[in-house]
């Protein structure tokens, strides 16, 4: 089991060396590196560095998205409470129109006519 499992490690050494192979590598189905080749920084960076995403394009762009303008708090506790509010009122209405809460368990239902002699009813 080793011997087969070493002649097939190095087939695929041979496989890895062959030129075809190493040709393969290098072009990377023609599409080049993944990010475009970075200079090697001669001084400092900048103090927001960090924030710019620099892919190698002509056009770094930032990290961070630009987002719409921010809701308020008052604005935020509003949504808030008229969501939890429009919950309540749901839950409410269930808890109203509960049948089975009313009645937990089913009615008996006794023989000659529900026992009303026998229990003194009549």
């Amino acid at each position: 089991m080793t011997t087969g499992g070493m002649s097939a490690a190095r087939g695929m050494s041979a496989l890895f060396r062959s030129s075809q192979m190493a040709s393969a590598m290098r072009l990377r189905a023609g599409a080049g590196l993944p990010v475009g080749s970075m200079e090697v920084p001669a001084h400092p960076l900048p103090e927001n560095a960090e924030l710019i995403w620099d892919d190698g394009s002509p056009f770094p762009e930032p990290c961070l998205d630009n987002v719409a303008p921010m809701v308020g708090k008052y604005e935020a506790l509003a949504w808030l409470l008229g969501g939890m509010g429009l919950f309540a009122g749901i839950g409410g209405l269930a808890a109203w129109n509960d049948k089975a809460s009313r009645i937990p368990w089913a009615p008996r239902e006794y023989p000659y006519d529900d026992l009303k002699v026998e229990l003194g009813k009549e």
